[in-house]
């Protein structure tokens, strides 16, 4: 068998560094001209509304007064005082769905039989929107954060209960033969193999009832709360401050992109098939 000469492996190595370079390059190029085609999609919206004498009282939402509100309310530090409940609501919201869903998720995916029991029950439940239990959450909470954290909880366990799921009825079963010949107990079995072997199906449904909980969660907010962008939006429509509600809508897609995009990063990192590819 020939050695491959240490200069081609560098060459090589070389290259293939060269190539993620202009890929990662091409990237952001091409989310720079996205961003750059929203803003000028933005900007012309903004126009025709000014020019329209029925709609000229939403001409704020332009991107010129609307940026410049955003940056008042960064000096400010509102932004934080707005954002920081919503993100307290989301996270307990996430963290109650994810406590019930996950192993909810792998007992369906582990028994059949619960599997045929619960099937048709979960999905008339995750059919029915989550803010039409607003009425139900109202009455038996005696806060109006109980009743948020509720319906964004009820949103988001479907989709983290069904993803962890299907990962569990994925898992080869030579695996769960091979561990059982070993000794493994049923804990074993659960942190040795199962959960390793599902943890990018679960970081999945986390990542899909997260963008599901962040839509939930301004209707929510529009409850009896004093706080939040929800309620931040709310405001600044019934005081007609077009400008700041503008504000508001860019701070909850930077705020929800940034969440989607470190869970897109867990997700890459936990990813053991594409790492060992």
């Amino acid at each position: 068998m020939t050695a491959i000469p240490d200069t081609a492996r560098r060459n090589a190595g070389a290259g293939g560094f060269r190539l993620s370079q202009l890929a990662r390059a091409r990237g952001l190029a091409h989310a720079g001209l996205g961003i750059a085609l929203l803003m000028g999609l933005w900007w012309l919206g903004g126009r025709a509304v000014a020019n329209n004498p029925n709609m000229f009282a939403f001409a704020d939402f332009a991107p010129g007064p609307t940026l410049s509100a955003l940056w008042g309310i960064v000096q400010s530090g509102a932004v934080i005082d707005m954002s920081v409940p919503s993100l307290y609501r989301v996270g307990y919201g996430m963290l109650i769905a994810a406590a019930l869903g996950i192993p909810v998720g792998i007992a369906i995916g582990r028994l059949p039989w619960l599997r045929e029991l619960t099937n048709v029950p979960f999905q008339f439940l995750r059919m029915i929107s989550p803010l039409s239990w607003m009425p139900i959450a109202v009455m038996a909470y005696d806060t109006w954060d109980g009743a948020i954290v509720f319906l964004i909880s009820v949103a988001a366990v479907w989709p983290i209960l069904f993803s962890t799921a299907a990962g569990v009825r994925r898992i080869d079963p030579a695996w769960l033969k091979v561990a059982r010949n070993l000794g493994a107990n049923p804990l074993h079995m659960l942190f040795v193999v199962i959960l390793p072997a599902i943890a990018v199906d679960i970081l999945t449904g986390v990542r899909l009832a997260l963008g599901v909980a962040w839509v939930v969660l301004v209707p929510a907010e529009y409850l009896g709360v004093t706080s939040g962008l929800g309620y931040a939006i709310n405001d600044a429509r019934d005081t007609l401050d077009y400008a700041q509600l503008g504000a508001v809508v860019v701070v909850i897609g930077i705020i929800g992109f940034a969440l989607d995009s470190g869970l897109a990063a867990l997700i890459k990192r936990f990813n053991w098939v594409r790492a060992s590819a």
